[in-house]
């Protein structure tokens, strides 16, 4: 199968890098000639493990190819797959400007039939949005094509983005006639074949699965910051709360982790914008509405605790933070509870230094120069009043304890992900402090 992919953030790099992986003929695209020049000399502008390699494998061996626009291309393809950035306007709502000119672009060019697949995150109703908008370009043109629109919801999370692709736990596709069913068919045949369930429905109900699961896992995170909360303030260990409650086989272990919140640009764009589509629909999103508040609250625990632990008054001090990503193995630092942090510490008149793997770069384009920004995790500490772990890399898990303690000036850690043990901070003389234990 011939497709293109428009779209080269993290689901439309991957998916079509994926999609060449399980032998289809790929031309992903892109309107800024630079990054398609990049791409092609094999500079890939986003980190996702795993995928540079395949990237640059599918590209040598001619299965996957890089153009600027979609047009040229749109007779010679058996389907063009949308994933186009989706982002959020500051009241919740979606902007869909890029997904509309796509299909703009399409209507005016197409000769024959065609597919649109919709892997973007958009809101629920944007297939009829689209099949309206297309029929007035064809109607223009004078034009009686049939065609399709699919909608496949994209379940990739940062990090793990490709190997959440090849090996998914479902493929949802929302088709509307048995072409459309066939084509998905044939699109995700090398994964049904190795056992991967394919569920098919309507494009509605499709496109409100994605919302509704990621507002259920933003559900489970803001409950276990309630639960956490009220751990420390009844002298409960939410660790052990946590593991007596995933051993039941009705709840599972999974998103259970206390901590100080989520971020990204999934959880918090989608639950906003399940909001927004209920209260166009006239309902109101009761739990949904507390999942964001909680979680807007949580973002902000760990300055709270640093607050605590000065009598509130910070100001002058040296606060040193571990992690800017909004969670491992991503250089996103987008919606993340460090930059939120970071924020509120710097308002608060204290002097910063941060350290992540990766996402320096990203934290220069939000932060510039308001923080210093460490060479390894140990020169963030240096001479540091507080050190505030946040985003929990694995290299941040067993630091050398002594080198820290003799590295901070005072001995405060705030550890936003409970990953340190009480014990090891004990001996080393930190004063200690976690989320959901009142130690």
């Amino acid at each position: 199968m011939k497709i293109a992919v428009v779209g080269t953030g993290t689901v439309g790099l991957v998916s079509a890098t994926c999609f060449a992986e399980i032998g289809m003929q790929v031309t992903c695209i892109n309107s800024d000639p630079k990054i398609i020049e990049n791409l092609k000399n094999g500079i890939v502008h986003l980190y996702e493990p795993g995928l540079e390699e395949k990237l640059n494998r599918n590209y040598r061996e001619g299965k996957l190819k890089f153009a600027t626009d979609v047009k040229s291309l749109i007779d010679q393809i058996d389907l063009v797959v949308c994933a186009t950035p989706t982002p959020a306007m500051p009241d919740g709502t979606i902007d869909l400007r890029q997904v509309a000119e796509l299909a703009k672009k399409i209507g005016q060019t197409v000769t024959k039939y065609f597919a649109i697949a919709i892997l973007s995150t958009v809101p629920i109703g944007t297939a009829r949005q689209l099949r309206a908008a297309l029929n007035i370009e064809l109607e223009k043109r004078g034009a009686n094509i049939h065609y399709d629109i699919i909608s496949i919801p994209a379940f990739l999370r940062e990090g793990t983005a490709v190997n959440d692709f090849l090996k998914p736990d479902r493929i949802v596709a929302g088709v509307g006639s048995e072409k459309g069913e066939e084509l998905v068919r044939e699109l995700y045949k090398p994964l049904t074949d190795k056992g991967v369930e394919l569920i098919l429905t309507d494009q509605t109900s499709a496109e409100l699965i994605k919302y509704a699961s990621n507002a259920m896992l933003a559900n489970r995170i803001s409950f276990m910051s309630d639960i956490a909360n009220l751990s420390e303030l009844v002298g409960a260990d939410i660790d052990m709360v946590r593991r007596g409650m995933g051993a039941d086989p009705r709840i599972g272990d999974d998103y259970l982790a206390s901590g100080c919140g989520y971020g990204g640009t999934s959880l918090p764009k989608d639950v906003k914008a399940l909001i927004k589509t209920a209260e166009k629909a006239g309902y109101s999103m009761k739990v949904v509405k507390a999942v964001d508040e909680v979680n807007d609250a949580q973002q902000k625990v760990v300055f709270k605790k640093l607050l605590k632990c000065y009598n509130g008054n910070v100001k002058g001090k040296n606060v040193a933070v571990w992690g800017l990503a909004f969670k491992p193995e991503t250089t996103d630092v987008r919606q993340s509870t460090a930059l939120v942090t970071i924020e509120q510490l710097l308002a608060a008149g204290c002097d910063v230094s941060v350290y992540d793997p990766l996402a320096i770069d990203q934290a220069k384009k939000v932060l510039g120069d308001k923080v210093k920004y460490a060479n390894d995790m140990y020169d963030a500490v240096l001479d540091a009043d507080a050190l505030l772990l946040i985003t929990e890399w694995k290299q941040f898990a067993t630091p050398s304890w002594g080198v820290v303690a003799r590295s901070m000036r005072t001995k405060v850690v705030i550890d936003g992900r409970n990953l340190y043990s009480l014990a090891d901070m004990k001996k080393y003389g930190f004063d200690y402090h976690r989320i959901g234990k009142n130690n």
